[in-house]
């Protein structure tokens, strides 16, 4: 069982930048492929980012590919978005999860992942 604490959520213009942090803690962190989804009021969970165990690959929602990036640190037990040429539409709650890396469940959809944080606050103001 792993436990995720996400940080770095805030208030940013339009055109600027952000980066989340999601630091895990109890369980071997490099047994887990990681994701982060975002979810608005009155929206459904959409697929953000995605990082293998090892990092050597990596898949983004169509809405943030060449905007933003993930990367993680398996010595730090940690994963983060880096968030670039943000956009109103990138208003959500973000959440780090985690997914076992045998999982034969897509890496794009919620239901794959077996462990959430709980949502660090995004506002990007117009």
């Amino acid at each position: 069982q792993v436990a995720l604490v996400e940080s770095g959520g805030g208030l940013v213009q339009a055109g600027g930048s952000l980066r989340l942090s999601c630091v895990a803690s109890g369980d071997t962190f490099s047994r887990y492929d990681m994701g982060w989804f975002r979810q608005a009021p009155g929206r459904e969970r959409e697929f953000v980012a995605h990082i293998t165990w090892s990092g050597g690959w990596t898949d983004y929602g169509d809405s943030v590919k060449g905007r933003f990036t993930i990367s993680r640190d398996n010595a730090k037990n940690t994963v983060d978005l880096q968030m670039n040429s943000l956009q109103p539409d990138d208003t959500s709650v973000y959440y780090c999860a985690a997914k076992y890396s045998s999982s034969t469940y897509s890496h794009a959809r919620a239901r794959g992942y077996n462990y959430w944080g709980q949502g660090t606050q995004v506002t990007v103001s117009s």
